[in-house]
Parts: structure tokens; sequence; C-alpha cells
């Protein structure tokens, strides 16, 4: 790429961002421009103004979201830098964990949405309802005993490993085929509780242990069997392979390839579930907003990835573990008669979505983002308590 060409895209960059920008940030908008052009190295230039609107442009599009919002505020103004919804919005954006909260609430309440749209019985309603209540109990109580990066890491991968083995020999077995548990008469299917959270622990740190406990999982999904699940290890730990190429890393990616060829050779006959299965599809037939609030719910599960892949580079594994994770159990939904997350009936996605977020920093490093270099901030110090009682 020519030096000319590296100046013209940087300056494109930074006219995009200003056009881009609401009127309230437009001064951002203008001091990126000025300090694009005062850096003499074209490459350099060019990232500068590429990383500022990765920066900035998160901020842009939320403040253009919520425009049609703005008379709340009392007098119809555009929402402003140190108003409570930016406020919001700037602690979600550093707070990955806090943001997946909000997520996970979103695409509960959507997918609430499409059940009631689709006429599904009340009692669905109260199951998912309950389940985000106990996910997100359950991470707030984990999140405070258990900081991530401590020894008991690799026992917890061992026990969650040892239940899903349990599940494949003494679970609720229906038509050869041993995914679920039967708690008070509720159906619960552990892979979907406790895999999302061990692949995305897995990419915080590898040991040993850890990694024996997730072979031991390969080998459950391969024994129940889970084809779905077993996709979800393949994709997760692929991602992880190719971001940190340890040998931990490999002989899980091994492991989880060899249990997914042999969910691939075993049948798999159970037909769909109503508001369980095939939910992207049948929504749209029985009305266009329950299909659309399927589709809203399932991009939100993805947006905490999203957005600390572009604000966290020091966490990328993770972000991509976690974004790989949820993305293969929508693409699993899409293609084959495995449970819709979040959006369709059943508690343990919902559950495991939230317990997934543990593994997620609390924090996201904001690095030498155009954010910091324009406002002179270092990171916020807004808790996570603060976000929720905000989006309360």
């Amino acid at each position: 790429m020519s030096a000319g060409l590296r100046r013209g895209l940087a300056d494109l960059a930074c006219r995009a961002l200003q056009a881009t920008l609401p009127p309230s940030l437009h001064s951002w908008g203008w001091a990126v421009r000025c300090e694009t052009a005062g850096i003499p190295d074209d490459t350099k230039a060019l990232l500068f103004a590429l990383d500022s609107a990765c920066g900035l442009m998160p901020r842009a599009v939320a403040s253009h979201l919520l425009q049609p919002f703005a008379w709340l505020t009392g007098d119809g103004a555009p929402f402003s830098e140190g108003s409570i919804p930016m406020t919001i919005i700037d602690a979600a954006m550093r707070r990955p964990r806090a943001l997946g909260i909000a997520c996970a609430i979103g695409a509960v309440v959507l997918g609430l949405v499409h059940l009631v749209i689709a006429s599904a019985p009340t009692r669905y309603l109260g199951v998912n309802a309950g389940a985000l209540a106990i996910g997100l109990t359950m991470l707030a109580l984990l999140g405070r005993a258990l900081p991530l990066g401590r020894k008991w890491v690799g026992g917890a991968t061992i026990a969650m490993a040892g239940a899903l083995l349990a599940t494949a020999f003494m679970g609720t077995e229906v038509e050869g085929i041993s995914r679920w548990v039967r708690l008070s008469g509720f159906a619960i299917q552990p892979s979907l509780i406790l895999l999302p959270v061990m692949i995305v622990a897995f990419s915080r740190g590898h040991s040993v242990v850890t990694t024996a406990g997730v072979v031991a999982a390969a080998a459950a999904m391969a024994l129940q069997p889970d084809r779905a699940m077993a996709g979800m290890l393949v994709l997760g730990l692929g991602t992880l392979a190719m971001i940190r190429r340890d040998r931990h890393s490999i002989v899980a990616l091994t492991a989880s390839i060899a249990g997914f060829a042999v969910t691939l050779a075993r049948a798999d006959p159970l037909p769909a579930v109503p508001h369980v299965e095939q939910v992207l599809y049948s929504s749209f037939d029985v009305h266009v907003g329950a299909g659309l609030a399927v589709l809203g719910g399932s991009i939100l599960l993805l947006v905490p990835a999203i957005v600390g892949w572009w604000r966290d580079i020091g966490n990328r594994a993770t972000y991509a573990a976690f974004g790989a994770v949820w993305f293969a159990a929508i693409l699993a939904a899409a293609l084959g008669n495995y449970p819709t997350p979040i959006v369709g009936y059943g508690g343990s996605a919902i559950i495991g979505y939230a317990l997934s977020l543990l593994a997620l920093p609390k924090l996201a490093g904001v690095g030498a983002s155009a954010i910091s270099r324009v406002r002179g901030e270092t990171v916020g110090t807004l808790s996570d308590r603060h976000l929720l009682v905000g989006l309360a």
C-alpha cells in the first residue's frame, strides 16, 4: 500500500468518524482529525485513525440509537456527555461482564416477547424469567467468592467434566440419547450450563488439570452424544488455537475434534420441540415481530465479544472464545434440532450464558484509544452495581 493511499485512508476514516458522531461529540472528531494530520508517519497515522474510530464509533452508534428517546430527559435535547444514558453507555463499554449482564437481560426479554406472540404456555415464560434470576444470582455470588485465575479453576473444570460424564451415563435417556437431568420435574441440560464457562475459562489460562478436564468434556459429548455441544467445543477451542498455538490448546482441540467426529457418526433422531428448536425459522412463520425479536436477541448474545475484542486487546483470546461459543450455539440451532439459546424456551442456556460471563474481565483495558488521548482520562471507576441501577 503506497504512502499516499495510507494517508488518504486515514483522512477518509477521520471524515467518516466526524460524519457519524453526534453534535455533542463533534469536538472529539475534530481532535482525532487534527492529531492524525499531525502524525508524520503515514502508517502510524492510519492506525491511529482506525483505532480512534473503533473507540468512538460504539458511542456514536449508541447515541443515535438513543436519540428517539431523548424526550425522556424532559427537554427533548439529545443525550450529552455526562448525562445518565451516556454514563451508562460508558460504563457498559468499559465493563464487559456488566455489558454481558445487560445483553442477557435484553435477550431474555426479547425471547419472552417471542414466546408471547407465539402463544407459548405461560409456564414457559416463568421458567425463562426464573432461569435469568438464578443465573444472575449465581454470577453475583460466584463472582465475589471465586476470583478467576486461582487454583480453584482446575478443580472446578474437573468437577464440571465429571458432571457431564455422569450425565452421559446416568442422565435421562430419550431414544438412546442422554443429555438431560431431571430436577423437580424440569429437564436441565448440563452441557449448556457448564460447557460455555469451561471453554471461556480455559481461554484465560491453561494447565495440565484444565486440559484434562476439557478432554474429559469432549469424551462426555461423544458419549451422550451431543453434536451441537461437541461442535461448540471444536469451534471454541479452534478459535483459541488460532490465537494461541500452545500445547494445551492443541491437545484439547484434537480431543474435541475426535469427540465431534463420534457424534457425526452416531444417529441423532430427536425431533424438533415447539418453542425450543427451529425457533429461528418458526418465529417468522408466526409473526415478523416474533422473528425480529428472536434475531435481535441472538445478536445481543455476541455483543460482549465484539465490544471486548475492539476495546481490550490484552484479553482478545477470551472474547474470541466467548463469541465462538455462543455463535456455535446459534449456528447449531439454525442447522439442526437443537435448543435455540436464550430466545427459545429453556433455562439451561440462560443460566449457562450468565455463568460464562464469569470468565470475562470485569474491567476492559482502554489502551491508547482516542477516548483516553482526547479526554485525558483514566479508566473510570463506575461500578457494575451503578450500571445495573441505571439500567433498572
